[in-house]
């Protein structure tokens, strides 16, 4: 009954903030004669004021159009990767026509940015995004407002989460070989369960887990956030924020915990800041400062959108992370979508380096709550495990703004690259084919244009013709061309025999000489990102052709 009655109140309360917007607009207008009286820049802002408290916020955009790689700006394309009834994995993609910065890209770590689920659209995290973009290819879980999912579509838990985290961890491990994982507060519980089934089950996992401010632990240093989850009943919230779904919504009758209630719990944990910053936002409207203004916008832009959870889901996350400790206590079963009940045992994950993030002063996620996660992970030797307190930051500076882009990421960064190895096909083959990693694609040599690939097999050789299969022995008369840079020849029906390197780079030579990523030798560069381009672009043997192939004339 709340939902109905807030979406009644929303429907009335609509004509008189629109009404509000005019009334702004006609006293800050020059070309309206309202603006010319004495009150005039009062006026609009109290009516812009109004309008802003009392209109409905939907969900941002990532409004993320370029990044600057290096002092070369690349574009950015965001586009649905996997789309689950209630999750999209979406992707930035990259877009470059230089061809040294299109290299680096291709050989840049792929991360999985989990976001959170708990009020917020993943939008929270544009400032992450953005910042990793230039020096990862980056994919979002982008959680759907459950309001918006019909009821056809069955229901979400906790399980659930755990299972789509795993989907799509395999997704990228499918394209790349393997990924690098980083979550965001709430996802640290469900991706730490998720990589340890992966361990448990014998599967490849991520090379790295980042892990910031998050309830591993709920125990230490409770917050309020922890004292209200822990001071009422599992029936409480049950009972008190569980509501269904009106409807004018797609998910009609669907039980959920509203983003209204949400947002209202959000501002009553710091109502003084907000009434402060809406009085700061009057004054600077009063005095023209634009840049506060549109600073004050953009942030509660942000902050008022919020989305409804599914019931079983949220009821799930406070009884298994802040009532019961089923994670730390080694009690946590979750169900696969094949039905079967597992175990969470971190201690089964050895091949993953975790690294833990912490604010100083961050009020939601108390100190110790998201480093407890090496204690668990017992598998993980000691050196491949990481632990930073962000000095001066708070909840959300470990990921957003200033601090995040100065201190927390350059640690994120190196961590990564550290533990990064060649991804499958890397500098593929292809360099007009913007930040993509297909499976089969033409080779393009650095110098000159490669043959036209074979419908078989080609040869790798560009400025020869093959000869024809009823004389083998006979070669084409021609001159003799000049040498041109070997390039690797793709198959496109059957594979070809694996390569032999004839020239390889020192720095490729040292990568391959490692046995495994976690050895390395002293004094010797990380590798992956860092040696993955001269290892990739080094010249190779070519494979002999397979019998039958047809000949290729040069393009």
């Amino acid at each position: 009954m709340l939902y109905h009655l807030y979406e009644t109140q929303r429907s009335l309360m609509e004509p008189f903030t629109d009404f509000a917007q005019a009334a702004a607009k006609l006293f800050s207008n020059p070309m309206s004669p309202l603006s010319q009286s004495p009150l005039a820049q009062r006026m609009s802002a109290g009516y812009d004021l109004m309008y802003r408290l009392g209109k409905d916020y939907e969900k941002p955009t990532f409004d993320i159009h370029t990044v600057d790689v290096d002092g070369v700006g690349v574009a950015v394309h965001e586009h649905i990767e996997v789309d689950k009834p209630f999750c999209e994995l979406r992707r930035f993609k990259r877009f470059s026509d230089d061809t040294d910065t299109l290299i680096k890209l291709k050989t840049q770590p792929v991360v999985l940015i989990v976001a959170p689920l708990s009020g917020h659209y993943a939008t929270l995290l544009r400032d992450t995004v953005r910042t990793m973009l230039k020096d990862h290819k980056v994919y979002i879980t982008d959680w759907k407002n459950a309001r918006l999912v019909p009821l056809s579509d069955g229901e979400f838990h906790l399980d659930d989460y755990v299972n789509y985290v795993q989907e799509f961890i395999r997704h990228l491990q499918g394209t790349y070989g393997n990924c690098h994982v980083i979550s965001v507060c709430q996802p640290t519980v469900p991706v730490l369960a998720a990589v340890s089934l992966m361990a448990s089950r014998g599967e490849t996992t991520p090379l790295t887990m980042t892990m910031m401010g998050g309830p591993i632990d709920a125990r230490k240093s409770p917050t309020s956030v922890n004292n209200l989850a822990t001071n009422r009943s599992y029936e409480w919230f049950e009972n008190n924020v569980i509501y269904r779904v009106p409807d004018n919504f797609p998910g009609a009758g669907r039980r959920v915990y509203p983003g209204f209630l949400q947002y209202t719990g959000f501002v009553a944990m710091n109502p003084d800041r907000h009434a402060t910053s809406h009085y700061d936002y009057f004054k600077d409207l009063i005095k023209g400062d634009d840049t506060s203004v549109e600073a004050h916008r953009k942030f509660y832009d942000e902050y008022n959108a919020v989305l409804d959870m599914d019931a079983d889901y949220y009821l799930e996350t406070i009884q298994t992370v802040f009532q019961d400790y089923k994670l730390v206590h080694g009690t946590w079963d979750v169900r696969s979508p094949e039905g079967n009940v597992e175990r969470v045992r971190p201690q089964d994950i050895t091949t993953t380096a975790l690294f833990t993030v912490e604010g100083e002063l961050d009020d939601i996620s108390g100190s110790g709550q998201t480093e407890a996660a090496h204690d668990l992970c017992s598998g993980v030797v000691r050196k491949e495990q990481r632990h930073l307190e962000a000095k001066g930051a708070g909840h959300y500076g470990i990921f957003s703004g200033r601090r995040w882009r100065d201190l927390v990421y350059p640690q994120v960064r190196a961590f990564i690259l550290e533990h990064e190895v060649p991804q499958k096909n890397a500098v593929a083959t292809a360099i007009e084919i913007p930040d993509d990693n297909p499976p089969v694609r033409k080779a393009v040599a650095a110098s000159k244009p490669a043959a036209k690939p074979a419908l078989k097999a080609a040869p790798a050789k560009t400025s020869a013709r093959a000869a024809p299969k009823a004389k083998p022995a006979e070669a084409p008369k021609r001159t003799k061309p000049k040498a041109t840079p070997p390039v690797k020849a793709v198959a496109t029906t059957k594979p070809v025999a694996k390569p032999t390197p004839k020239v390889v780079p020192k720095a490729a030579a040292t990568a391959s000489a490692v046995a495994t990523r976690w050895v390395k030798p002293a004094g010797e560069q990380p590798t992956g990102a860092a040696a993955a381009p001269a290892a990739e672009l080094g010249t190779t043997k070519a494979a002999a052709p397979a019998p039958r192939a047809r000949a290729v004339r040069k393009g």
